[in-house]
């Protein structure tokens, strides 16, 4: 019991259990850019981060716990940084293409027919600091300046690929395109895709699903698919979930990325900080899996869905009742028409 007690403060604390810690900060240390001082530990230094982002706290108030300057905090949250996106490699690693990913190939609902699907890809907004010259581009569907992040993801919820720093009115489609086309790109298998929403355009590596059908999962628990159409919709929603919970625990867990104030950094340094939050992540979700974590964000998701359903359900309804006006206006027409 106290060994949890010990574990779950640990995660609150740093986002991640004590021995995850410890061999999180064996692999910094072995990167060479994370070093052991006189004054300061690894141990510190990779803690003094993950404190950083894990709460989204200024520097100063890190210097206050940890009694060191705000020079040195900042200079051991750079080097841990780097030290983290050295390891993006080992990683943020692109599927082969080799195998059917098990939760596809073990689930008859998906099984042939999603067979040569990899994964879920999607776009997500972070929020940054830009110059006033700068804001206009970055301010899409926000009211604030935000970076349009893509990334892909495995159906183990782990990133695949991710790729940062576009201005917020920048579309997916259009980030999709460079990053299939950049020098570290997004490699599709021959033969294989992803899934796709409908922001996408569609294509033989990035399956979208129909539009003008039913897609959100919500709207099939009133009413069951009635065509090869919302079958599939419904089918590609239920997997493609997977990026969305995939955000939705990242965000979670590291709160300088869904912060609603400006950040305290810049746009580069935040560009930096979200693709070193996907390596941790990846880092995390094969040493120290929080089920805890995951099932807040699923029920997040779900409440989601409800509300998004809703006022979907009052437009089929008004739709209904103004077909049935209106059918009843033409008959009653049509019965007294002179011929």
């Amino acid at each position: 019991m106290r060994q949890l007690v010990h574990t779950e403060k640990c995660r609150d604390i740093i986002r991640m259990g004590p021995e995850a810690f410890m061999l999180l900060c064996h692999k910094l240390r072995g990167t060479g850019y994370v070093k052991d001082t006189i004054r300061s530990t690894v141990e510190e230094q990779v803690a003094k981060f993950l404190h950083i982002i894990g709460h989204n706290v200024k520097n100063r108030t890190v210097s206050f716990f940890f009694r060191r300057s705000g020079e040195t905090v900042s200079r051991h949250f750079h080097n841990v940084l780097r030290a983290i996106i050295s390891l993006e490699d080992e990683f943020l690693v692109q599927p082969s293409g080799r195998d059917v990913p098990p939760q596809i190939l073990n689930n008859s609902r998906f099984y042939p027919f999603f067979k040569d699907c990899i994964g879920a890809i999607d776009g997500t907004h972070i929020r940054v600091k830009v110059p006033r010259a700068e804001a206009a581009r970055f301010r899409g569907r926000k009211d604030y300046p935000t970076q349009n992040v893509l990334a892909a993801c495995n159906f183990d919820m782990k990133f695949t690929y991710v790729l940062p720093g576009w201005e917020g009115t920048a579309s997916d489609s259009r980030i999709l395109k460079d990053a299939l086309s950049r020098e570290d790109s997004l490699k599709i298998p021959e033969g294989k895709y992803y899934l796709g929403d409908a922001g996408f355009m569609l294509k033989r590596g990035v399956l979208t699903p129909y539009r003008g059908v039913r897609y959100h999962l919500k709207e099939y628990s009133i009413r069951s698919p009635q065509n090869s159409k919302e079958l599939f919709n419904h089918r590609h929603a239920s997997l493609r979930n997977v990026i969305e919970r995939c955000f939705g625990v990242l965000k979670k867990r590291f709160p300088i990325l869904s912060t609603g104030t400006e950040p305290f950094y810049s746009f580069e340094v935040m560009t930096d900080i979200v693709l070193a939050c996907c390596i941790l992540h990846n880092f995390l979700m094969g040493v120290d899996v929080d089920e805890t974590l995951i099932a807040e964000v699923d029920r997040e998701l779900l409440q989601q869905e409800i509300d998004r359903s809703q006022p979907q359900q009052q437009r089929d309804d008004d739709y209904r009742l103004g077909t049935i006006l209106r059918d009843d206006v033409a008959i009653r027409m049509w019965n007294v028409y002179p011929i």
